[in-house]
């Protein structure tokens, strides 16, 4: 299908009338507009002690989701809500028959999980599509997050808000302070909102909602309540700025230097600045000159030793994230801001009106042309990148849009444009869709290639029955340089992949809930031929605080010879797995979370001169999250991967051992230790060679809110490696012992400044 025919579809469709969506059943909340800011202390008791609290609208009843759906929560809860010009306001009253039992850490913003916490959800559009999400602690400790339907949270959204919190003789009471400047809603006279309430009670196993929000209906959205009220504001403010400086002394190793690799120091100064401005209150234009890298911010350990295809990092700096929703339609990853690696500057234009949405992003990035020879013909080059998006919202949640990628290199150029849709076919099935054509011509020249990927999938969320049912379809020549593309969306393949849960809720029992789940997948390349199939049968048991799960896996892979080189033919191997997994929170200062596999794997590291054979296989999961005291926070995480031959002949065995101690002085003072150390044991049956690798990481913070903080951090790494004197100059051997390849300090100061 060319451009143009897709332009065409997605103009004619766009031209469809937008019905109104469906209200029936949705409990209406109309807030006040106060005359001052509340605060925890207009609640004094756990009552509205004076005249200001008072005039809040009042919510409460709140209604059990787990463990059980529909029934009463077993702790009262009330919210107090208000807004002002500038500002949402709501106070949460949590009561509890046992208080001492509460779950309450000082702890860095985010790092709330296991806490008990309460929960505002606002969907400002009203389109039962995606909200913001307010988390706070018994002691104000926040965690913000975007929602949308179908994909949970996304928590690496970040907005500047206030919270405060008191525990009490009788639970424990909650402000939220949303500034109006901090969220996007329609220009209109009167908002009308989407609303929905929330509370957690760890130790319980407990999550309650206002109004309810049952499993046994799909949208989370489309169950909250309807909330009017607020009138005669503005959505955001007309200029935001976010200047930030990164400094740091370096001394790291060089292993380009003239005459062989050597330890170098080195100093850095990075000046950056982000900008928002809003336009005629509904579009808003993001400036970025010099992005902010995220520089303090550490991912979490992965293994990837042995693994066929790439693992995937999250993004984590801020202009990426912010509206990252809004170019992700559907689960087929055809914009992995990631790819994306040393940009200059960049700009994003997003918007939502009168049932339109249209985003566009501009950027470039040096990091093709870094680190080549000068006569490389791409020395020095940078990639232009262009993102556009547009969809029409059609009611009852259903949406069809459209999205343009492009990044140009010298002569070359990677297009992938296309339509996605969703569907919400009842309360409990939804159908997400799309066709998107590709068109790739080299940077050094050459033949243009095309491919399509087409892809549906349809789900059935209830609560007895998750079924997940996934078709993708994608051409040999279909090409994504800014998509991310796992084992579902490479080129030339066609498959299915599905798993179907079935939960039981067994009545006075020990058991909250237990039941079976099936996984199955099944796919080929273009020709028709087999590469890969899977079935996994699993159950799992869920003890209020406890859960346990067992599983079985047999897998068949094919191998061609354009998968691995050397391999003279198609191969098809064949393995099984079998696993368990077992999570305990029921103590409030420890959570264990501890997984086993064992059984067959692929090893794809055989020795030279050999091919990939199915080998014996052990790995071993544990992370240990221990509080010995409310300030202090250690996460403890081990990974330890096996694999021998059928004939006991060791290929490796792979290790990472990583704690991590964070200790908060006061809720925007915290300091942060990191030791993580990595080794792999190469044996007989393997290309690989024995590597280890130890790293430091110490980071005291000052965090007024996620856009205003100041950073002072040390980082250390060493290596298996030594650097001898030879005749033609230095060279880099492997070593028993460690030897220490980079350190440096570093400062990073960042302000939000806004009218």
């Amino acid at each position: 299908m060319s451009f143009a025919r897709i332009l065409c579809l997605i103009l004619a469709t766009m031209a469809l009338p937008v019905y109104a969506q469906p209200s029936a059943g949705n409990p209406a909340l109309n807030i006040p507009l106060l005359n001052a800011a509340p605060d925890l202390q207009d609640f004094e008791g756990m009552t509205p002690a004076t005249e200001l609290a008072q005039q809040m609208a009042r919510v409460e009843g709140f209604v059990q989701r787990e463990p059980v759906d529909g029934v009463a929560g077993s702790q009262r809860t009330e919210v107090y809500l208000g807004y002002d010009e500038r500002t949402l306001y709501a106070i949460f009253l949590a009561f509890d028959t046992e208080p001492q039992l509460l779950r309450a850490n000082l702890s860095s913003r985010e790092s709330i999980d296991g806490d008990d916490s309460v929960e505002l959800t606002i969907d400002t559009f009203n389109d039962q599509r995606t909200a913001y999400s307010f988390r706070v602690t018994p002691l104000g400790i926040q965690r913000d997050a975007r929602w949308t339907e179908n994909r949970d949270f996304d928590v690496t959204w970040d907005a500047a808000w206030e919270s405060d919190g008191l525990v009490t003789s009788h639970g424990y009471m909650v402000s939220i302070a949303v500034p109006l400047t901090s969220i996007r809603f329609p220009a209109t006279d009167e908002q009308m909102w989407r609303v929905q309430f929330g509370r957690q009670i760890p130790r319980l196993s407990e999550q309650m909602y206002w109004p309810a929000y049952s499993t046994r209906q799909q949208s989370r959205l489309a169950q909250a309540a309807q909330m009017t009220g607020i009138r005669n504001v503005e959505p955001g403010s007309n200029s935001q700025f976010v200047p930030y400086a990164f400094s740091r002394s370096a001394n790291t190793l060089n292993r380009n230097a003239a005459g062989g690799p050597k330890l170098q120091s080195s100093t850095e100064l990075e000046l950056g600045v982000d900008a928002k401005f809003v336009l005629q209150d509904a579009w808003v234009v993001d400036l970025t000159l010099n992005p902010d890298f995220s520089q303090v911010e550490s991912d979490l350990p992965q293994v990837t030793v042995n693994e066929r295809f790439e693992v995937l990092f999250p993004e984590r700096r801020p202009f990426f994230v912010e509206n990252a929703d809004f170019f992700k339609p559907t689960d087929a990853n055809l914009l992995f801001t990631r790819r994306i690696v040393d940009p200059e500057a960049g700009l994003r234009f997003t918007g939502r009106q009168n049932g339109w949405g249209f985003g566009a992003m501009l950027m470039n990035d040096e990091a093709p042309g870094l680190n080549r020879a000068v006569t490389d013909p791409l020395h020095g080059e940078k990639a232009r990148i262009g993102v556009i998006r547009g969809f029409r919202d059609l009611g009852g949640q259903n949406r069809i849009g459209t999205m343009i990628t492009e990044r140009q290199l010298a002569d070359g150029f990677n297009r992938v444009a296309g339509v996605d849709g969703r569907f919400l076919l009842d309360a409990n099935w939804t159908a997400i869709g799309s066709a998107y054509r590709s068109e790739q011509e080299p940077a050094a020249g050459g033949n243009t290639i095309s491919g399509v990927q087409r892809d549906l999938l349809i789900e059935h969320r209830g609560r007895n029955l998750f079924a997940h049912i996934h078709m993708i379809d994608t051409d040999k020549n279909f090409r994504s340089e800014l998509g991310f593309q796992n084992r579902w969306y490479r080129s030339d393949t066609s498959g299915v992949h599905s798993f179907f849960n079935v939960t039981m809720f067994p009545e006075q029992s020990v058991l909250t809930s237990w039941g079976p789940r099936v996984s199955a997948s099944y796919q080929t390349d273009q020709a028709g031929v087999k590469i890969y199939s899977s079935v996994g049968p699993s159950v799992q048991w869920n003890f209020n605080t406890t859960r346990f799960n067992v599983s079985v896996t047999d897998t068949s892979e094919t191998l061609r010879p354009s998968d691995f080189r050397g391999l003279p033919q198609t191969r098809v191997y064949d393995y099984t797995s079998w696993g368990a997994q077992l999570v305990d929170e029921s103590l409030s200062q420890l959570t264990v979370d501890v997984r086993f596999n064992q059984g067959e794997a692929l090893n794809l590291v055989p020795a030279a001169g050999t091919m990939p054979d199915v080998a014996d296989n052990r790995r071993v999961d544990l992370s240990l999250l221990w509080r010995p005291i409310d300030r202090l926070r250690v996460d403890n995480t081990y990974l330890n991967t096996t694999l021998e031959t059928r004939r006991g002949v060791k290929v490796f065995d792979n290790q990472i051992l990583r704690s991590s101690w964070n200790y908060q002085f006061t809720r925007e003072i915290s300091l942060r230790f990191i030791a993580q150390y990595e080794e792999t044991i190469a044996g007989p049956a393997t290309r690989l060679s024995d590597s280890k690798n130890l790293n430091f990481d110490v980071l005291l913070r000052y965090v007024i809110n996620p856009l205003s903080a100041f950073y002072l951090g040390f980082n250390s790494n060493a290596r298996n490696f030594d650097i001898i004197e030879t005749d033609t100059g230095r060279e880099l051997i492997a070593a028993d012992s460690l030897t220490k390849d980079g350190e440096q300090v570093f400062v990073k100061f960042s302000y939000l400044f806004q009218r």
